[in-house]
């Protein structure tokens, strides 16, 4: 009979980059404390779902993941952190299954928790209120005396002498010199202040701040130097990058300042991929920074939401206007003569009416997008929107967001093939049961035929390639020797 090592974990990711980064963080963390990983929940002792409540289709993932950890490993620990675990903390803790509940302005707590809690952690909780979940009475909470630190409790921060406002202000100590996949995230921002209407963020990781340019760039080269290729400089609103540091900076200073200190040595070896903007970043000054930059992938991704200036506003991002934006990637295309072009569109957004979503459509008729995600607006617990009137009806909510679909797929089919027609492209290699990866303007390729066989960066080395063709919204490749 195979016995689970009283050591393993398994961390089960949900939601956006941000929150791969911070799992990331975590599995180095728990590693280098002597535990044992283990791919699947089976396998593990302890499960930790690191969860998303974006939308509330993400809060329903989070439970189907609490319960599959659960049949899958009736004895494990699981440990819920993450956004949810901040807004839903309650509900979350009555899950069955559930041992501990760690809000997400604690999750940094967990970098320290196997070896803080050493053999006491050896996934017997009950000594630390592991019933809770599974049908004790709420509040037979216990807590453990560890090593001279304050109590722990479930559901409760670690350093109970830090308080929730000090350190939802200070940007949290998460870093990583490695990554699980092929391309690596590059955590720069956290958190949001703007508070739009419909957005949980602010609620759930609190406020903007900011990792310092010394900090991003030292894991940058450490990430370059573990072999990385492809660095994806990522934040939960890159628009307020910088506004908490002093010197006061923004997002394009710190962009100068990766490819000041970094193009002389791997321009052509490596690159950078820039995650979400807001259209508000888009002006002269992103105009002077991606114009001289050797490093940043020709390929962007705006946070747009709408193409209508009045459901933006009610939207509470009346901070910018999509007016400016045709005019804009016109001048990109000076820079990039071809590049990638995403979004992130909220359709059905409370009081939205057929002629603001026709705006809408129009605009991302008249952009050079290459693809989008589009969500339906669905309303979240504690925000403005959700106590708006004139919610839109599901059926015109979906309607919508098909109409929506079908221009980016019919977006999306014309940019795949004119990347077919290009005469070379580079491609970061990602692992899977055939090998492909992502080229510079942000296409999934497939290559056919060999690989290089002796690759020194493990499979993440840029690899030149020829397109040969589209298939099945791929793009067909051959290695280039």
């Amino acid at each position: 009979m195979t016995t689970t090592p009283r050591r393993a974990f398994c961390i089960i990711t949900l939601g956006c980059k941000v929150n791969q980064y911070e799992s990331q963080a975590l599995r180095e963390a728990w590693l280098a404390s002597g535990m044992v990983e283990s791919r699947e929940p089976a396998g593990a002792s302890v499960i930790c779902i690191n969860s998303c409540a974006v939308t509330a289709k993400a809060v329903a993932d989070v439970r189907a993941a609490v319960s599959r950890a659960f049949r899958a490993a009736p004895a494990a620990r699981i440990v819920v952190t993450g956004c949810a675990a901040q807004v839903f903390e309650g509900e979350l803790a009555a899950l069955p299954g559930v041992s501990w509940v760690v809000p997400q302005e604690n999750k940094a707590d967990l970098l320290h928790f196997p070896p803080f809690l050493g053999e006491s952690f050896a996934f017997g909780l009950e000594a630390a209120g592991a019933g809770r979940g599974r049908g004790e009475p709420e509040g037979k909470e216990k807590a453990l005396e560890c090593g001279g630190r304050a109590p722990l409790c479930p559901g409760r921060p670690l350093q109970a002498d830090s308080s929730a406002a000090q350190r939802r202000a200070v940007y949290p100590p998460f870093a990583i010199g490695s990554y699980d996949r092929s391309r690596a995230v590059l955590k720069v921002q956290d958190g949001c202040s703007h508070h739009c209407a419909y957005c949980i963020v602010p609620f759930s990781r609190g406020p903007s701040r900011s990792r310092p340019p010394e900090e991003t760039l030292a894991e940058a080269k450490r990430l370059l130097r573990a072999g990385f290729r492809e660095l994806i400089v990522n934040g939960v609103n890159l628009a307020q990058y910088g506004r908490d540091l002093r010197p006061r900076h923004d997002f394009w200073d710190l962009v100068d300042l990766l490819e000041r200190e970094m193009a002389p040595e791997w321009a052509g070896r490596a690159r950078l991929r820039l995650s979400s903007l807001e259209p508000g970043q888009l002006g002269e000054r992103a105009l002077e920074s991606l114009g001289r930059s050797r490093l940043v992938a020709p390929h962007l991704h705006l946070s747009l939401q709408s193409g209508s200036t009045s459901v933006l506003r009610r939207m509470g991002r009346g901070h910018y206007s999509p007016d400016g934006l045709c005019a804009f990637f016109a001048d990109l295309q000076h820079i990039w003569p071809i590049f990638g072009l995403g979004a992130d569109i909220l359709t059905g957004f409370p009081g939205e009416s057929s002629e603001e979503a026709s705006t809408t459509e129009a605009l991302c008729k008249a952009l050079p997008f290459s693809y989008a995600h589009v969500f339906p607006y669905s309303k979240r617990p504690g925000t403005v929107a959700a106590g708006m009137v004139d919610q839109v009806p599901p059926a015109e909510k979906k309607d919508r967001a098909a109409r929506l679909r079908s221009i980016f797929a019919a977006a999306r089919e014309a940019f795949l093939q004119r990347n077919a027609a290009l005469p070379v492209v580079m491609v970061a290699g990602e692992e899977g049961p055939r090998p492909g990866g992502i080229n510079e303007l942000y296409v999934e390729c497939r290559f056919s035929g060999p690989v290089r066989p002796q690759d020194p960066c493990g499979g993440r080395e840029l690899l030149a390639a020829k397109p040969v063709a589209v298939e099945n919204g791929s793009l067909v490749v051959t290695a280039l020797s």
